[in-house]
């Protein structure tokens, strides 16, 4: 199983053993992405979840999850308002992608851009959040595309069921995703002519924001990723972007990765703070999500939108 893969295996089972979503649900998850029931059973235990009360379930053919937001052609339920300002409007938009794929996105232009930024969405696709992140930075002066990783298998609207839209991009090649990332910053550039140009991407899009960090990309003046996984062996040293990582107090999971990311960022020389937030956990700034933290949300908007003013406005 590759290290994507694997992480979102473990997103899983952390979302089963935090009590977001049933046995039953995470087992077809699971199955989705490769795993068969003994397999997924031992992830589920060794990531805290409850042991069964009874005979083991197989996984659902269907969606059975009652998590808000999760279920087959469920979008996310708002559990409170969002930080930072009121959204400007983001279209959709098609743009060239590496050998003649076309690419999908979200473009939102700020009235007058101070720099450009390339938000990258969460494991479940470019769905509605990421598209109000993106508003929301250009309506702090930073025009946004925010790219669909998924535009290679039709899109994150052509998956009726957000598992399956989660489990081809476990399928996807890290070689795929940076193509299309590259694609992708190009395609900001040529909208946002002039502009520095910076990331930010959440859980799976901060690891995909540390993945562009250690792929020889010089455009990036400044990259903000929020708890996300750090690529194996992350080679920081072809890159010259400003860096504030993002973590939660309670993600143990990914700040098991912090110290190597520190690490990296300190070999390549580049200009660099960690961030951990007390009392929040992973996602905790996804306002349509059940880890919602409002209070370190809004700390750090100020901390992202800060950065972003001192490397890229």
């Amino acid at each position: 199983m590759s290290p994507f893969k694997r992480y979102l295996a473990e997103e899983v089972a952390h979302d089963h053993a935090d009590g977001l979503i049933p046995r039953r649900e995470a087992l077809r998850r699971l199955g989705l992405l490769g795993l068969g029931l003994p397999a997924a059973s031992a992830l589920l235990a060794a990531c805290g979840a409850p042991a069964p009360s009874g005979p083991a379930a197989p996984p659902a053919t269907t969606a059975t999850a009652t998590e808000p937001g999760t279920g087959t052609g469920a979008q996310p339920t708002p559990t409170a308002a969002p930080v930072g300002p009121s959204p400007l409007p983001a279209e959709n938009i098609t743009f060239p992608g590496p050998e003649g794929a076309a690419l999908k996105g979200a473009w939102a232009p700020a009235e007058k851009a101070k720099g450009a930024v390339l938000v990258i969405h969460e494991n479940r696709g470019l769905n509605d959040h990421t598209r109000s992140v993106a508003g929301r930075l250009a309506a702090s002066g930073y025009s946004a595309l925010a790219p669909d990783l998924l535009s290679r298998a039709g899109g994150t609207d052509s998956f009726s069921d957000t598992a399956q839209a989660t489990a081809k991009l476990g399928e996807i090649t890290p070689a795929q995703f940076t193509a299309d990332l590259k694609a992708s910053l190009t395609e900001l550039q040529n909208r946002a002519k002039g502009r520095k140009l910076g990331m930010a991407g959440f859980c799976f899009g901060g690891g995909m924001t540390w993945l562009l960090l250690s792929s020889s990309e010089p455009r990036l003046s400044a990259a903000v990723p929020f708890y996300g996984p750090l690529p194996a062996n992350a080679d920081m040293s072809g890159s010259t972007a400003a860096v504030l990582g993002i973590y939660a107090e309670q993600d143990q999971r990914v700040n098991a990765t912090r110290d190597a990311a520190k690490a990296a960022l300190e070999k390549a020389g580049l200009t660099h703070e960690i961030a951990t937030f007390a009392g929040a956990g992973h996602a905790f700034f996804n306002d349509t999500g059940q880890r919602y933290n409002p209070t370190a949300a809004a700390e750090a908007w100020e901390r992202l939108i800060a950065w972003f003013d001192r490397y890229l406005g």
